[in-house]
């Protein structure tokens, strides 16, 4: 997957991915820490990348996208968990 920093300031960041998928993932999960004020993502067409934009206050963007991820991360790792024993 590629991703790309096009914007990175203090509260604000601006991140290019190449999935759909996953640039919603970590905007539900940036949305859900107090610190973020915008968490939103867009595609001008289907044929270009997802525009992933945070806006924050009280921490750096840098920071509020690292912790959604590792919250993203860490919930993913207990559903995994939780088919295996299902199995």
């Amino acid at each position: 997957m590629d991703i790309k920093i096009l914007k990175d300031e203090k509260n604000e960041l601006e991140v290019q991915f190449d999935n759909q998928t996953i640039a919603e993932l970590v905007r539900v999960y940036l949305n859900e820490d107090s610190a973020v004020k915008l968490g939103v993502w867009k595609r001008e067409h289907y044929s270009k990348p997802v525009i992933l934009k945070i806006v924050t206050e009280g921490k750096t963007a840098k920071k509020a996208l690292h912790d959604a991820i590792a919250k993203a991360q860490k919930d993913l790792k207990r559903y995994l968990d939780e088919f295996k024993k299902a199995k």
